[in-house]
């Protein structure tokens, strides 16, 4: 049986967001958004889903007519953040990059 994911503490989550730039925390989670044409984002969806399959860990994501939303939180410590959340944002940033996102800063 796999260990229970170990919350981050407050001071880990500051240090976190100083290394993982454009991602913002908004109460037990962290986000950030992309513009991209509607098709595209659909293809980046793919292409971040296939990456979460393989880490067992996934995102909240949002597509909307040119942008699409990622909110990422860890579901199994309680909906609190940890590690595996500021490694899979680091993911996303570079799938993002690899599709031609531009970061919305919102």
């Amino acid at each position: 049986m796999a260990e229970a994911p170990v919350p981050l503490t407050e001071d880990e989550i500051a240090v976190a967001l100083q290394e993982a730039p454009g991602w913002r925390r908004e109460g037990d989670e962290i986000t950030r958004t992309y513009s991209i044409r509607y098709h595209g984002g659909v293809a980046m969806i793919v292409h971040v889903a296939d990456v979460e399959r393989l880490i067992s860990h996934h995102a909240d994501i949002d597509l909307r007519w040119g942008k699409v939303r990622f909110a990422i939180t860890t579901h199994d410590a309680g909906h609190r953040l940890t590690a595996a959340d500021f490694d899979l944002a680091r993911r996303i940033d570079a799938i993002a990059a690899a599709h031609d996102a531009e970061p919305l800063d919102e």
